[in-house]
C-alpha cells in the first residue's frame, strides 16, 4: 500500500484555485502510485479565524460544491481526503472528506475543535481501501489519547491526520516538538502508521485578521515504531509518499494492547466510583 500527502498552501476563500490544486494532487499521486492521498485541514475553503468568513466559505455536503469536487476527481483512482468548512445546518464544522472516482465515501468532523465557532464531531468512522483499514484525526485531534485508540480499537492500521499550522514565531519551536513527540506516541501505543499532513503560508495568511505566524510544513509518516519513513520540506509546497508495509502493523497485538488499557481503564474507574459511593454513605 502506497499512501502519500500534498503540502500546499491553500487560498483562503478561493475554492476554485484550491480545487485546481486538489486535481493536480491528485494526477501526481495517481502517476506516482499512491492509493490514498491527504491533503491539509480545511484546504478547499481555506481556514479562518472567524466566525463570519468562516461561514461566508463553508458549505454543505450536499452543495454544488461538494458535486464539484466529486465531479473533477471522478476520473482518479486515488483516495481522496481533503478538509474543508463544513455548514451542517445553523453549525459549523471542520470536516474532512473521503472519496474515490466521484463517490462520496464519508466525512470526518474535529472533535477537539480550536475555533470556538466550530462544533465538536462526535463519530469516528473507518474507511477501508484495498483490505486497509484507514481512519481521520484532525490537527488538535492528534495531541489527545483517545481519537486514535478509538479508531485502532475498530482496526485502523493507518491514520492520516490533515492540519493547518499558523503558529506565532515566539512558539514554532514548542510546537514543533510537541506535535512530533504526540504523534510519534500515537504511532506506537497503537500499532498504527500515522500520516501529519500540514500546510504551507507564504507570507501572511489572508485567513488571520488579527494574528501573524509561520506556516511551515513539515508533513511527515511515522511508523508503528516511532521512526520518521519520510518527511517534507519546509516552508514550501512539497508531495511526500511511502510504501508502507502493513505487516509490521500486526492486528492482533495492537487490538490486544488497546482492549486490555480500556477494560483496564474502565475497571480502576468503577472500582473509584464504587469507593467514592462506600464514603458517601459512610459520610
Amino acid at each position: 500500500m502506497k499512501i502519500g500527502h500534498c503540502q500546499l498552501e491553500s487560498l483562503s476563500g478561493d475554492f476554485d484555485a484550491n480545487l485546481d490544486k486538489v486535481v493536480k494532487g491528485m494526477e501526481r499521486a495517481e502517476r506516482e502510485g499512491v492509493q490514498i492521498v491527504c491533503f491539509p485541514e480545511c484546504f478547499l475553503t481555506g481556514y479562518q479565524d472567524n466566525e463570519e468568513m468562516t461561514r461566508k466559505h463553508a458549505f454543505p455536503v450536499d452543495s454544488p460544491r461538494m458535486r464539484a469536487v466529486l465531479e473533477r476527481t471522478r476520473g482518479f483512482d486515488p483516495t481522496l481526503i481533503v478538509g474543508f468548512n463544513e455548514a451542517r445546518g445553523d453549525d459549523l464544522y471542520n470536516t474532512a472528506l473521503v472519496a474515490r472516482r466521484g463517490a462520496l465515501l464519508g466525512t470526518y468532523s474535529k472533535c477537539f475543535a480550536y475555533m470556538r465557532f466550530h462544533k465538536q464531531g462526535r463519530t469516528f468512522p473507518v474507511f477501508e481501501r484495498d483490505g486497509l483499514t484507514f481512519g481521520i484525526v484532525i490537527c488538535t485531534d492528534g495531541g489527545y489519547i483517545e481519537p486514535a485508540r478509538i479508531l485502532a480499537l475498530k482496526g485502523a492500521k493507518v491514520i492520516f491526520s490533515p492540519h493547518f499550522n499558523y503558529i506565532a514565531k515566539e512558539g514554532l519551536i514548542r510546537h514543533f516538538q510537541m506535535v512530533r513527540a504526540d504523534h510519534t506516541a500515537r504511532a506506537v501505543e497503537n500499532r498504527v502508521y500515522f500520516l501529519r499532513g500540514n500546510n504551507v503560508v507564504f507570507g501572511r495568511e489572508k485567513g488571520f485578521q488579527n494574528y501573524d505566524g509561520v506556516g511551515y510544513g513539515d508533513s511527515y509518516i511515522v511508523d508503528p515504531f516511532g521512526e520518521i519513513v519520510v518527511r517534507s520540506r519546509r516552508h514550501q509546497e512539497d508531495f511526500i509518499s511511502a510504501d508502507i508495509d502493513l505487516s509490521i502493523t500486526d492486528k492482533a497485538g495492537k487490538m490486544g494492547q488497546s482492549r486490555y488499557s480500556i477494560l483496564e481503564l474502565h475497571r480502576h474507574l468503577m472500582e473509584a466510583a464504587e469507593a467514592g459511593g462506600e464514603r458517601t454513605k459512610s459520610a
